[in-house]
């Protein structure tokens, strides 16, 4: 372990969870579920949770609205992310964008490709920063929501995960 960071405490994050779906209701989201369950007991608050359709416009309004309010600290979306002609995550998130995070979508696939082999490269997990916000994008099943929190996004968004993590960079993430 690093000494590159002081010893912390875990710090409580804000995050939004986002399920991208045609046909999910909050009965069904086991996804969405699973990703708010994981968070709440790795300490953080989840402070929204929504499901839209797979539909562009409507995601980016969403995330949009989350991107601006400054309590939202990590927006996790589940959906969309697949090669059907339905499947508009990250062309809808992607412009949002200021900063594009390529390794949390090559990390997942190569973690996904020890669960379910040569599939993994269907998909299109990404994840970025807009405004402050870290914004991760993981497909729809609850596998894989399972895999990218906790093979993930547990360990780096703990300020104690070293040598670094992405806790430790807020404030930071809007300095200029």
């Amino acid at each position: 372990m690093s000494g590159h960071f002081k010893e912390s405490e875990f710090v409580p994050l804000n995050l939004a969870v986002l399920t991208v779906s045609d046909s999910r209701t909050e009965e069904t989201d086991k996804s969405g579920l699973t990703l708010k369950e994981r968070a709440l007991e790795a300490g953080h608050h989840v402070v929204e949770k929504s499901i839209v359709p797979d539909d562009i416009y409507q995601m980016r309004a969403v995330v949009s609205r989350w991107i601006a309010d400054t309590d939202v600290h990590v927006i996790v979306s589940t959906g969309g992310t697949g090669i059907t002609g339905r499947d508009s995550t990250p062309e809808a998130l992607q412009p949002l964008f200021d900063k594009s995070i390529e390794g949390f979508g090559e990390l997942y696939r190569t973690i996904s490709l020890e669960e379910i082999g040569t599939s993994s490269i269907q998909s299109r997990a990404i994840a970025g920063l807009a405004n402050g916000t870290l914004i991760f994008c993981l497909p729809g099943s609850t596998g894989a929501c399972r895999t990218g929190w906790d093979k993930i996004l547990k360990s780096q968004l703990d300020m104690r995960t070293r040598p670094c993590n992405f806790a430790q960079m807020f404030p930071r993430l809007l300095e200029v």
